[in-house]
């Protein structure tokens, strides 16, 4: 092994530590209480070592909602493919997503809630950000008319899921008409 690329994996996981370390934080307290200092004592690394590898917090947010994605597209994937036709892929798909706001909030506000560096729905967009909305696109796409219209199906399916899930979370729409709201949503889509 080259130095250099000893250098690099230590780097490499040098990041994933920080990441890690400002996601459990999240979870545990919110965002408000990560800080470059807060982390830098948790990491046990010194602030400038922090900023060598993010410009800040926001850079920070940005890393942990890319994971959030990549999680996000695991899970969304193994919903939709364990599941033995369209419309129960479909329903697998709805409950995965919104189950997974709801057991990482935090992950979810990084992924959603926040202002982050990434470029949404650009084809330059990181690769887990496009295996998340192609899961969606997957579960969608036996009731897309057309490949031309499958895109904004997924995109109103997303949309569909995300606002039922920030408006409940949020306290706007109460936690026991969520079943009926999520079968309400699905038989629209399905045709029940």
């Amino acid at each position: 092994m080259t130095m250099q690329t000893r250098r690099e994996r230590v780097r490499a996981e040098r990041e994933k530590l920080i990441v890690s370390a400002a996601r459990e934080l999240a979870e545990a307290e919110g965002w408000e209480a990560v800080t470059t200092r807060r982390l830098a004592e948790r990491v046990e690394y010194s602030q400038p070592v922090l900023y060598s590898h993010f410009k800040g917090k926001g850079a920070i947010m940005t890393a942990v909602a890319v994971e959030g994605f990549a999680s996000m597209a695991e899970e969304l994937r193994a919903a939709r493919t364990e599941a033995v036709d369209a419309a129960g892929a479909l329903e697998a798909v709805a409950r995965a997503y919104t189950a997974f706001a709801g057991w990482r909030p935090a992950l979810y506000d990084a992924m959603f809630h926040h202002q982050v560096d990434l470029p949404f729905g650009d084809p330059d967009a990181p690769p887990a950000l496009w295996a998340a909305f192609n899961e969606l696109a997957a579960a969608v796409r036996p009731y897309a008319e057309s490949e031309d219209e499958l895109g904004a199906l997924a995109e109103t399916f997303w949309a569909a899921l995300h606002g039922l899930t920030t408006l409940m979370r949020q306290g706007r729409l109460p936690n026991d008409g969520h079943e009926r709201r999520l079968a309400l949503l699905l038989s629209r889509f399905i045709g029940v």
